[in-house]
């Protein structure tokens, strides 16, 4: 089964790209894509439990919660892990870049800004119930909405800084240098977006975003969501190799929330 190019496959692909790189951290844009050891991590797990949510109108927690438990090795936080475990989960007030790197799904699936705001905020819910965590996403999910449709980057960044009140007049030279591994959306999704501005297409994006040697997967899977959907999707020497490293059931539910919503 071939994968699509379209949809959160972006988010995948930048995670894919960036697993190998969170610990052994880099600051340049010049390393090699794919090695063997790369692989899909708990940003992946966790968009695609958003995007079954959303096919198969499931809510976010139980589903989270589902998709957690079946790959339980991926690498998940400590308190998300601890939510995992528990019969009877809670939010736990996490500011971390969690409900942004899972998000991107809500960012394709709806037809307003306002559906998306909405959707993305009871998509962080379930864990990321403080105000940065719900920011983080609905900012994530809003930028890939705005840039499916067709909104250049000026008009992207502006909506962006407006509402959510993130700085993006900085350039990835200037943060590089200063930049470290950092777990908060307020520390992360700013950053993954500024990547996404300064790149001329999808692999750019990722490589910029990686090059800042922070929590590099989850850069890549915010940076490759909204550069799949500006740029129209994932090359498909990208998509090549993501489709290798992937469960087929993974395959099966991009493909599908491609097919009904791109």
């Amino acid at each position: 089964m071939n994968l699509t190019k379209f949809g959160p496959v972006g988010a995948v692909a930048g995670d894919i790209i960036g697993s190998v790189y969170e610990i052994k951290r880099i600051k340049t844009t010049v390393f090699p894509l794919f090695t063997e050891y790369s692989t899909f991590t708990d940003d992946t797990v966790l968009t695609i439990a958003i995007a079954d949510a959303i096919l198969n109108n499931k809510p976010f927690d139980k589903t989270l919660h589902e998709y957690g438990n079946r790959y339980p090795d991926r690498g998940y936080g400590k308190k998300f892990f601890e939510w995992l475990q528990s019969p009877n989960p809670r939010p736990y007030n996490s500011w971390g870049n969690g409900s942004a790197m899972r998000v991107s799904p809500v960012g394709f699936a709806y037809r307003t800004i306002e559906e998306v705001l909405e959707k993305a905020k009871k998509s962080a819910l379930p864990t990321h119930n403080h105000i940065e965590g719900i920011k983080g996403a609905q900012a994530v999910a809003a930028a890939v909405f705005l840039a499916k449709n067709g909104v250049n980057k000026k008009d992207i960044k502006d909506y962006i800084e407006k509402n959510f009140g993130y700085n993006l007049n900085r350039k990835i030279e200037e943060i590089r240098p200063f930049y470290s591994f950092k777990v908060s959306c307020q520390e992360t999704v700013p950053e993954a977006i500024i990547a996404f501005l300064e790149s001329s297409d999808f692999e750019s994006a990722i490589r910029l975003g990686i090059s800042l040697g922070g929590d590099s997967d989850t850069i890549g899977a915010i940076t490759g969501a909204i550069a799949s959907a500006y740029y129209n999707g994932v090359p498909e020497y990208i998509v090549n190799e993501v489709e290798k490293r992937l469960p087929l059931e993974f395959i099966k539910i991009l493909n599908k929330f491609a097919i009904r919503f791109i």
